[in-house]
């Protein structure tokens, strides 16, 4: 069973095409990232760092290129300078290591990071300066600072979109709420959290596609932020109101919960045996649809519908599955009860005889 076929999917607005960013620029990455991941950068020069953008989320590490080798140089990606490469160019000849930098920066790549600490002699930065190329140190090493400035740069150039909706935190299942306006999203989200759940967005949720990966991971809009227009009311602070345990920076998308307007004409799904699809950024979710009318508690019905995904999840349980198979085992039974065949009485005088 299901809705009829006068339902309208496309109605969920599910079907937009995800955005992605070209660029940004060193003067964003060097703030940012510090920001958001356990990583210092400081500044070994002064230049324009608006100027030079990062159009790529992969690094590069230029052995090769400050070699010589250039044919395949990927200069439009962030460099990675670690032990290696400050070791080889300290080892030539002062006249050496001026003509392999200067072969180097001639290139016109978005920035320069040295690793563990690494020292670059001045002349070198110097060139670098000319160069219009930003150069930064890390006492990080290379694998932890690949890592970090990787996962970043994945996170900004991850597949992204905007819903209309609100994303709440279930018993630590990921609930997108959908629907049409009107339909009492933000009275349901603002329900959860009185009950204790977590508001991660309200209105305008974004939703990112980390990598290549079928994560899908929704975060709040930060001119929004955690407030919340409730009909009748106005707007709540739901983080002034109910605390720093009722919000949520970010969470996992695992369950979309579409709420429709009731109608007598359209068929409701009874046993969850067909379990619906939503695909979002590319990713297929299930789909739980509720009529909503008067009287209806789509809070706890909410609650149950995180419950049964944790269910299937960790204990591979399906209601709807065990129901089914209990009720074809009482009809096995009763058919194989109906056809063993009896003995009569005059039978079993007759055998006596």
């Amino acid at each position: 069973m299901g809705l009829s076929e006068n339902h309208d999917p496309s109605s969920m607005n599910f079907d937009q095409k995800g955005l992605r960013k070209r660029s940004i620029t060193v003067a964003y990455f060097f703030e940012k990232i510090q920001q958001l991941f356990d990583i210092k950068f400081r500044r070994l020069n002064s230049v324009d760092e608006q100027k030079r953008r990062i159009h790529e989320r992969d690094l590069h590490r230029p052995g090769l290129a400050i070699a010589g080798f250039t044919n395949l140089f990927t200069f439009k990606r962030v460099q990675i300078l670690g032990n290696t490469e400050t070791r080889y160019l300290n080892h030539l000849s002062l006249e050496k290591r001026d003509e392999a930098f200067a072969n180097f920066v001639k290139f016109k790549m978005p920035c320069i990071i040295l690793t563990s600490n690494n020292k670059l002699d001045p002349e070198l930065i110097e060139m670098a300066t000319r160069a219009g190329i930003a150069v930064f140190v890390t006492r990080c090493s290379s694998t932890k600072a690949i890592y970090q400035i990787t996962d970043f740069l994945d996170a900004e150039f991850s597949l992204y979109q905007q819903y209309h909706g609100s994303m709440v935190d279930v018993y630590g299942v990921g609930v997108l709420l959908t629907g049409k306006s009107g339909l009492g999203k933000s009275e349901v989200a603002l329900d959860l959290v009185e009950r204790g759940h977590g508001l991660v967005a309200d209105d305008v949720v974004v939703v990112k596609r980390r990598g290549e990966t079928n994560a899908l991971v929704a975060s709040r809009n930060n001119i929004i932020d955690h407030f919340m227009e409730i009909r009748g009311l106005g707007v709540v602070d739901v983080r002034a109101n109910f605390g720093i345990r009722a919000i949520r920076d970010a969470k996992e998308v695992q369950v979309v919960v579409e709420l429709l307007e009731w109608s007598k004409e359209s068929e409701y799904e009874r046993l969850g045996l067909d379990q619906k699809m939503v695909k979002l950024l590319g990713v297929d979710l299930p789909l739980v649809q509720l009529p909503i009318f008067p009287g209806k508690n789509i809070t706890v019905i909410i609650e149950v519908v995180a419950l049964n995904f944790l269910l299937k999840r960790y204990a591979g349980y399906v209601p709807a599955e065990a129901l089914t198979e209990r009720i074809k085992n009482v009809i096995n039974r009763d058919r194989s009860e109906e056809s063993a065949p009896s003995i009569s009485s005059e039978d079993h005088d007759d055998e006596n005889e």
